[in-house]
């Protein structure tokens, strides 16, 4: 080959090479550009935010696998030449392809059965927090400790979700323990006012309620058992500790530590 011939090779394959490179950098602009027009649009503002969330998400992952194919193809690179490349690669494509395959299928799963909504506070195995995002592979949490959780869609369609937000009300209880010399309808009456003064409570499905709910080694178990509305959990629940603590000092009540009585003979 003659030098103007080597010349002519580079000159033609970089002009290729950098027209692939701007397409790219183009349809990555156009690709944000359809989101943010998507995002804007009357309909799809009016979806159910679950819904919105995946929708932009496959969108976006759709868009990129088109102009990268683009790109791909401005290059001068045969689009068969790339799946002969795939299929060579057999079972290592197959198997790193697994896991990228069955989060889509689980994504597609939780939108279509909806166990978790945006927006809802969850309890995935040991992963707990209110969803923040659907996506096409991967579903994210926020903590009430404000932790951000990545958890994979196929994880979810495997796994037991504990849905706490979607019956709208949660029922609390409340343990106290206190001596056994301590009088049972006085610690009662003492908790059932502490309940009367929060206040923020459901009298359905069923009416608060202090009851005797254990006879432990050293102390007499009281469950406070109320229904309240999900977003008033855990105001209640703290409020409930620490006024029903006062109240039973106030009634001179005493909350026991663990202890053991030894009779020597």
């Amino acid at each position: 080959m003659s030098w103007n011939g080597l010349f002519e090779m580079i000159q033609t394959q970089g002009m290729r090479l950098l027209s692939g490179i701007l397409v790219l950098a183009a349809g990555l602009f156009m690709t944000h550009w359809a989101v943010k027009l998507l995002d804007r649009n009357q309909k799809y503002l009016k979806l159910e935010p679950t819904l919105k969330c995946f929708l932009h998400n496959l969108t976006r992952f759709l868009l990129y696998i088109l102009v990268i194919l683009t790109a791909v193809a401005v290059m001068g690179i045969p689009l068969t030449s790339v799946v002969a490349i795939l299929a060579s690669a057999g079972v290592a494509v197959s198997l790193a392809l697994q896991g990228v395959l069955g989060n889509f299928v689980g994504g597609v799963m939780l939108l279509i059965l909806k166990p978790i909504r945006v927006g809802e506070y969850v309890k995935i195995g040991d992963a707990d927090g209110t969803v923040d995002t659907i996506g096409v592979f991967y579903t994210e949490l926020n903590t009430p400790d404000n932790r951000h959780i990545t958890l994979p869609n196929s994880s979810l369609t495997g796994s037991a979700i504990i849905n706490f937000s979607r019956q709208g009300t949660r029922r609390l209880d409340v343990v106290f323990s206190v001596s056994y010399s301590s009088d049972i309808d006085q610690v009662r009456s003492v908790l059932m006012e502490v309940v009367e003064r929060c206040g923020r409570y459901l009298a359905e499905p069923a009416a608060p309620a202090v009851i005797l709910t254990a006879l432990s080694g050293s102390s007499m178990d009281f469950t406070v058992r109320l229904h309240v509305k999900s977003s008033d959990y855990w105001d209640v629940n703290f409020f409930l500790i620490e006024e029903g603590k006062k109240a039973l000092d106030r009634a001179g009540i005493e909350i026991p530590f663990p202890q053991m009585d030894v009779h020597m003979k």
